[in-house]
């Protein structure tokens, strides 16, 4: 028994020298390889908190009026017999725009001129009349009831002169209206009549349309939750809220001008409010009837954070972005976003100025995950890839 327990002893102690010697004896390329390997780091576009001045906006969509628009219409009816005017052109109050034949209200003008002319005549002729009857009556050679008739005429025909004058008055007015002109200031539009053609007053689409482009309105609409802070905002600065008008994908400002009215009711139908405002545009930049996008602006915050857009991520609690830490890893940090606008967005609360968060890159990573950030052109690439890779959200 002795004997087998010291065989097994020294067997033993051979296989542990054996492996030993064939340790000693392995590769060390073949040791390295075998080692596991260090975790891959992944390529990130990064960028930094921002400290400054954010303008605070609340949006809406609106749609642009003229403060006038005018149809160009007849107040008589007469053939047309020239278009002074090219369609697109801009006029001003008073400029011709058409002529109708004047012909037949200047003959009516002449008419009762001509019937002026005779009422005066007979009326010099019945005041000299009366002088003589009055003469005559003094001395006893006239009748009372002669007199009376003979002053009776002057009357009447002093009468039918003031007719006469109101006929040419009125014929003169008539006249008038065969010269078409502009009643404002503004842009002719398509004409609806040509050269030869009879117009009236009950011509349906009139001669023109005529709009008033300087200065124009902008009428918008913002949730009715909006109307308290817009209410508070004026009361406290006492001056009016400048509004911004955007084209329909914010890429051009088309123009700047102030709050001037605040609708008096809410519209019940869909819970918003209605705001008009004004705007010079004196680049004719804002077109009637133009859908835009309005910008109130409400307040500036003072040394707002801000970070671009692509920062922000949405989760199943909210909004979050990955912050790159000390040691090149990332982690995940719950926000709370103010505003997203022309690319940029305004953190409440969750993050600190000059801080690093990921701008492109996000659905590689992890909580913990190692970093490189990129930078140039190759952030440039990195950026145009995670455009083409990232889910559909």
């Amino acid at each position: 028994m002795k004997r087998t327990v010291i065989f097994s002893a020294v067997s033993l102690t051979a296989v542990i020298a054996g492996a030993s010697l064939l340790l000693a004896h392995i590769d060390p390329f073949q040791r390295a390889a075998a080692a596991p390997a260090p975790e891959p780091r992944v390529p990130i576009v990064a960028g930094t908190v921002a400290q400054h001045d954010v303008p605070i906006y609340l949006t809406g969509v609106g749609t642009v009026i003229a403060y006038n628009t005018d149809i160009v219409r007849a107040q008589i009816q007469g053939q047309i017999i020239s278009i002074n005017f090219t369609e697109g052109q801009r006029v001003h109050a008073g400029d011709l725009l058409a002529q109708i034949d004047p012909r037949p209200y200047q003959a009516m003008i002449d008419q009762y001129t001509a019937n002026l002319e005779r009422d005066q005549a007979q009326l010099a002729n019945a005041q000299a009349n009366q002088a003589r009857y009055n003469q005559l009556g003094e001395k006893g050679w006239a009748t009372p009831q002669l007199i009376e008739t003979q002053n009776a005429q002057v009357r009447q025909l002093q009468a039918a002169i003031k007719a006469d004058q109101a006929l040419i008055d009125a014929a003169k007015v008539q006249l008038s209206f065969t010269r078409l002109s502009s009643p404002i200031d503004g842009v002719v539009g398509i004409r609806q009549i040509d050269v030869g053609n009879i117009i009236s007053p009950s011509t349906a689409n009139g001669l023109c349309v005529v709009t008033q482009l300087e200065p124009i309105s902008l009428i918008f609409t913002l949730p009715e939750t909006d109307l308290p802070q817009i209410q508070r905002q004026q009361q406290r600065t006492n001056a009016p809220l400048t509004v911004v008008a955007y084209n329909q994908d914010n890429t051009i400002q088309l123009g700047e001008g102030q709050l001037g009215l605040v609708n008096n009711e809410i519209l019940q139908t869909t819970g918003s409010i209605q705001l008009k405002a004004n705007f010079p545009n004196k680049d004719k930049a804002l077109w009637p009837g133009e859908l835009v996008n309005a910008r109130l602006l409400l307040k500036t915050r003072h040394n707002g954070l801000t970070v671009p857009a692509s920062v922000v991520q949405q989760g199943p609690n909210g909004a979050y972005v990955y912050v790159v830490n000390s040691d090149s890893t990332v982690s995940i940090r719950p926000i709370k976003v103010a505003q997203i606008s022309d690319g940029q967005a305004l953190i409440d609360s969750g993050l600190q100025a000059n801080e690093q968060v990921v701008v492109d890159g996000q659905y590689k990573l992890q909580p913990g995950t190692h970093v490189v950030l990129l930078h140039g052109k190759a952030a440039d690439e990195a950026s145009a890839q995670q455009a083409m890779q990232a889910p559909i959200p």
